[in-house]
């Protein structure tokens, strides 16, 4: 249920008018109040243009109805000015195509939905690329980047967005024909000739001169030893002085090596005096942080901050000459040279992550916010500026973690204002002033890169003086005079301590299922750590091992996304845009395409845990009703698969009788895609039983997980001969035991439980030791749901810690052991729940050992335990296994090994591609009887 709209005429209007996709449902209206800022203001619409003539056309019916409209790229601005209350212009689904790209005059002609990271794909054949890179940019937009005038690591080498964009094609509120903008071209609204001309004086002596200068409009580029250059003034507008609906931009060359040098200080105070003395050099960034940012300083030299100054060359021999003269000119503490690729990846995602991972302190796990997030001073001040900021943020009572564009004199920070109390509010408040002062003191400008938003906005007197800010908003209304794009922006702005996002959250904690540790019980802080920063909108083929967010790479569908399901919990908190709290069905039908990965829990540099939140929602939402059938058939699979056990060649040979088999689909909520398992004539738990082998060494519990004792036996088997090779003894449990996984994916909560408790009674003396478990989402529902579900029972964070797989088993309690030499190359699949809960390091140690060489997909399998079999995932299920796994099986060479440790993976393969995958500990055992 939701709110009545308060607009339907508009609605009806714009879609008579729009040939694009209008959209005022709750959901829509939801996922688009609030960017990655402290800030929330919640539209009427949302409009997603497929071309200029509907963005006139959304113009003209807003203007007609007096509701104003916001520009919207990718919805990751920090200051607050990608939310409104009007309409918004989402660019990200259709105006997102890239005109012409000419290698000789190394321009792209591209429009405002084109996302950064497709750009520099398409320019990077003829070794170009877009200077300016955000570390968004593998979804922030160009137009978004136009908006902001954002700058990215590289900015020391090829400046910001305005100094590579060449012409812009715009539209105004106010209507009239397309203005092209560019330097030397006429083209301006009517009125503005002589803005300049008659503020000569003013616009020459008012703009501090630094590298990082964005707040504010851009005025000076209209002096006339400047161009003018009408369209590099609209540069860092935020949206609010015209449209664009299409950008000239300049490509540069790109060096054919890379290398980094990574150097250490003593403090940040000292890496920041450093920076500048490297700028000489030619360096492609300098950028820079502090220990208490990186969690774990592996690869870093010795030192309590470091800079990542990278080179560039004709050759890697080139590149890492120029970063060698680096490290020996710098006065570092250490250094090092890193041209490895994937060391060098590495390195940069702790900086890229870092918007993320500072929204958490290091010390306690704190929430952190933006608000001062990008101030930047002459690089020459950085050291002091530093020094001081120190000093404010403890005399504040405040903490921080500082780093960003050190080269630039930009510094990023995320600080732990409380802003959900009127007291935390209004400290935010003092906090700010006596910032903007001290930034104004040292020479820098309130925003150097994320532009001002609603978070500085107000404070632009401090900066400017009133008689500039006075200038800015007639410059304002000479493009708008009807006010209508982004009020509340830039020219009378609105308070920084108003539209909080905060405000709405309920005040205190809401009754859930599990226990969120690290957000103190709290559910609403739990969805809060969501800040926006959308690494989970990574569309396309995905690489590496990250997971997140496979079914968001399916649908390319913002609502389907761990952000846009974080915006959702978080309005169905706030009862204003969705209005029946657990049992909506917004949320519902966001939360249908959750896979449960788990894959956000490692992926989001905040931590989300999309897969807990679903299972707590559906736990309320159908509490007290019927569920689907799928809850019952799968959710149960445990209790079913036991039941079914004793008849396994009966029931086997129906399901291959086709009116059977879709009878049963049809009754369990199965797509009818789907092929029914086969079941084992001899569980595993029974062949252990038949077998009485004796011990052949210490004892080690074996988890018999409900897929290896029914539908895989053949992996438990295989491991233990592995485990008695190694010298160990495997021992089961005495009763039939069970980690509770599809009941928590279902949101059977309370039955979860009761299996839980059941597992742990059943346990008794084998609590303490480590447990070898096999199939991956059982391991990480040991981990993680099972003492989050039980915080109260001490016997569950003992079990928790107890879990291994058999390869970490066997690297910490048989590290004597050496495995068979098998020499083959492999391809397959990394199980999602591995890699978010659990870590791969030592199942790629183990299979280094054995010989078994290449790197398996990251990603999902699409099937991920009852999703894939549930009626109406099929599409999203192919789909999400012809992101990665499907390709890289197919591209694996003649011979290879296909592993998936995930039962679910194994199913999708053979369902899927008629491959055969096999455990980890199946190729191994094989290897135990030699070639």
């Amino acid at each position: 249920m939701a709110a009545p709209h308060p607009h339907p005429d508009l609605v009806r209007a714009l879609a008579r008018a729009v040939r694009g996709d209008v959209q005022s449902d709750a959901t829509a209206r939801a996922l688009t109040t609030m960017d990655a800022s402290n800030y929330r203001r919640v539209p009427v619409a949302v409009v997603a243009p497929r071309d200029a003539e509907d963005v006139a056309e959304t113009l003209r019916v807003c203007r007609e109805h007096g509701v104003p409209v916001v520009p919207r790229g990718g919805g990751t601005s920090i200051a607050g000015q990608a939310t409104g209350t009007g309409v918004v212009l989402d660019f990200t689904r259709h105006m997102r195509g890239i005109t012409a790209l000419d290698p000789e005059t190394r321009t792209a002609v591209v429009e405002p939905g084109v996302v950064l990271d497709d750009l520099r794909a398409a320019a990077a054949p003829h070794g170009l690329t877009f200077g300016p890179d955000p570390s968004t940019h593998s979804r922030c937009t160009l137009g978004g980047m136009i908006g902001n005038n954002s700058c990215g690591a590289h900015s020391v080498a090829w400046g910001t967005t305005a100094d590579n964009v060449r012409g812009l094609r715009v539209l105004r509120y106010g209507g009239g024909r397309p203005l092209h903008l560019g330097k030397g071209l006429p083209d301006t609204p009517p009125g503005l000739a002589g803005f300049a001309e008659a503020h000569l004086a003013l616009l020459r002596t008012g703009f501090p001169e630094l590298p990082r200068r964005i707040s504010g409009y851009a005025l000076d580029a209209l002096l006339p030893e400047n161009g003018p250059d009408h369209a590099r003034a609209l540069c860092g507008s935020e949206g609010t002085l015209a449209v664009v609906t299409e950008a000239t931009i300049r490509l540069v060359a790109t060096p054919a090596a890379r290398a980094l040098a990574v150097l250490g200080y003593a403090d940040e105070s000292a890496a920041a005096e450093a920076a500048p003395g490297l700028l000489p050099y030619g360096p492609l960034t300098v950028e820079g942080m502090a220990a208490d940012l990186v969690r774990e300083p592996a690869g870093l030299p010795r030192g309590g901050a470091w800079l990542f100054v990278e080179t560039g060359g004709a050759t890697p021999a080139e590149a890492r000459a120029h970063a060698g003269r680096i490290v020996r000119a710098a006065d570092a503490l250490d250094g090092t040279v890193v041209t490895d690729p994937a060391a060098m990846r590495i390195l940069w995602r702790i900086r890229e992550d870092a918007a993320g991972t500072a929204t958490r302190m290091p010390d306690g796990g704190g929430e952190a916010w933006p608000g001062w997030e990008d101030c930047a001073v002459p690089p020459s001040r950085l050291g002091p500026y530093l020094r001081d900021f120190r000093a404010l943020l403890a005399e504040h009572g405040l903490h921080g973690t500082p780093y960003g564009h050190f080269g630039d004199g930009c510094i990023h920070v995320r600080i732990d204002f409380d802003l959900l109390t009127e007291r935390g509010v209004a400290r935010f408040r003092r906090f700010s002033e006596d910032q903007a002062a001290l930034v104004v003191a040292h020479g820098g400008s309130l925003s150097g890169e994320h532009g001002d938003g609603q978070a500085r906005a107000e404070l632009l007197p401090r900066m400017y003086g009133d008689e500039m800010v006075g200038l800015f908003t007639r410059f304002k209304d000479l493009w708008d005079p009807d006010g209508g794009l982004n009020p509340g922006i830039l020219a009378r702005p609105a308070r920084l301590d108003e539209n909080l996002r905060f405000a709405v959250l309920p005040g205190r904690p809401v009754d859930v299922a599990f226990g969120y540790p690290h957000d103190d019980g709290d559910f609403s802080a739990a969805v809060r750590r969501c800040v926006g920063v959308a690494k989970c909108r990574t569309a396309g083929p995905g690489t590496g091992a990250d997971v997140m967010c496979p079914s968001f790479r399916a649908t390319g569908d913002e609502a389907h996304s761990t952000r846009g399901r974080a915006r959702l919990l978080h309005e169905m908190l706030a009862g204003e845009v969705i209005t029946d709290g657990w049992r909506s069905t917004e949320v519902k039908d966001a939360l249908d395409l959750c896979l449960s990965c788990k894959g956000c829990r490692t992926d989001c540099p905040v931590g989300v845990d999309m897969a807990t939140y679903k299972a707590e929602f559906l736990h309320h939402h159908y509490r007290g009703r019927p569920r689907p059938a799928s809850h019952y058939a799968m959710g149960g699979l445990p209790r079913w698969l036991r039941a079914a056990a004793p008849f396994a060649r009966v029931l086997n040979a129906l399901a291959r009788t086709g009116p059977v088999a879709a009878l049963v689909k049809r009754l369990g909520g199965i797509a009818p895609q789907r092929a029914l398992p086969v079941l084992a004539p001899l569980t595993f738990r029974a062949w252990v039983r038949a077998r009485r082998a004796p011990a052949t060494g210490p004892a080690v519990t074996l988890w018999p997980d409900t897929f290896t004792d029914h539908l895989s036996p053949e992996a438990g088997r295989a491991a233990v001969r592995v485990l008695e090779a190694a010298g160990r003894t495997p021992v089961l449990p005495g009763r039939a035991v069970c980690c509770g996984l599809t009941y928590v994916s279902t949101g059977r909560l309370g039955a979860a439980r009761a299996v839980m408790r059941r597992t742990l009674d059943r346990m008794g003396p084998l609590l303490g030791g480590p447990v070898v478990v096999l199939e991956p989402s059982c391991a990480a529902t040991l981990r993680t749901d099972l003492p989050e579900l039980l915080p109260d029972d001490p016997r569950a964070a003992a079990l928790a810690s107890s879990v291994r797989t058999l390869a970490q088993y066997l690297e910490e309690y048989a590290p004597e052991w050496t495995p068979p030499r098998l020499d083959r190359p492999v391809a397959g699949q990394t199980h999602c729940h591995q890699h978010a809960v659990l870590g791969d390091a030592a199942e790629r140690r183990l299979r280094e050992k054995a010989g078994l060489a290449g790197e398996l997909s990251g990603g999902c399998c699409g099937l991920a335990g009852n999703f894939g079999f549930e009626k109406g995932h099929w599409d999203v299920s192919v789909a999400c296994a012809e992101d990665r796994l499907l390709p890289a099986v197919r591209a694996a060479p003649p011979g290879a090994e296909l592993l998936a440790d995930g039962f679910s993976c194994r199913t999708q393969l053979d369902q899927l591609a008629g491959r055969r995958a096999r455990h980890l500990a199946e190729v191994l055992a094989e290897g135990l009887d030699g070639p």
